[in-house]
């Protein structure tokens, strides 16, 4: 789920996580090689959502890949297998509650690890906004043109900085739960965001999923308003499905 020129294929709200040139990619993202710590370390783990503003020394170059003596094993998320959604709660005229989902395959990402097994900082994924799709076309193209902006910023893009609940190597065939800690940035605003993530090693392939929230304030974005919509909660969620491959 910053930075090749890509355009993608694929869904809105995030998101952006939900979304993009952008694990993201959903990635790049360290879907590590280390098992969960114990339980009182996981009570201290961030709760998954906004947790700061990045610091004014950036720990990675957006434009750059981590050096190559830093890395030993490279996963690349298949954009055919993974995908990225953002689900929000709105009102619907003569319908009431409904729980808008808008998803897209445009996602990419390169995930990067060292020779003891450790997620590099720099992993990242893309998403490509301008192809999330609902079940509403009139929200979608709201979301385009208002909403998200996409004309102006096309990519939503998490960039890993550090992995907290891992301490030693992911055990081929287990699930494996830790958070995920980096650089979101959507509509132009970046902030530090927290995922929890659940991945599984099989072989030469990684599988997972990765959550988080935020609220429309945090990235400078306004709810939309359009043909049934009365109301939207502000509150977005973020999902991605991801799997990586080994390069």
């Amino acid at each position: 789920m910053r930075v090749r020129s890509h355009t993608l294929t694929g869904s809105p709200r995030l998101i952006t996580a939900s979304l993009f040139q952008a694990a993201v990619l959903i990635a790049a993202m360290g879907f590590g090689l280390f098992a969960r710590t114990a339980s009182a370390q996981d009570a201290a783990t961030p709760t998954p959502g906004v947790i700061g503003t990045p610091g004014a020394t950036a720990v990675c170059d957006p434009t750059k890949t981590p050096d190559a003596s830093t890395v030993a094993a490279t996963y690349t998320i298949s954009s055919a297998d993974s995908n990225a959604q953002y689900q929000a709660e709105e009102e619907l005229a003569g319908k009431g509650a409904n729980t808008a989902i808008g998803k897209t395959s445009a996602f990419i990402g390169t995930f990067y690890f060292d020779s003891s097994g450790k997620p590099v900082a720099c992993s990242r994924w893309d998403v490509d906004l301008r192809t999330l799709k609902s079940d509403e076309s009139r929200r979608d193209n709201f979301l385009y043109t208002n909403t998200l902006e996409t004309r102006t910023y096309p990519l939503a893009t998490f960039i890993l900085t550090s992995v907290d609940g891992l301490n030693s190597p992911l055990v081929d065939g287990q699930q494996t739960t830790f958070t995920l800690i980096g650089d979101l940035t959507l509509h132009g605003v970046t902030k530090v965001v927290s995922w929890t993530a659940v991945v599984t090693l099989s072989g030469d392939e990684i599988k997972g999923t990765a959550d988080t929230a935020f609220d429309m304030p945090d990235f400078n974005i306004s709810p939309p308003k359009v043909g049934p919509v009365i109301s939207l909660d502000s509150h977005v969620k973020l999902h991605v499905d991801i799997v990586a491959k080994k390069a």
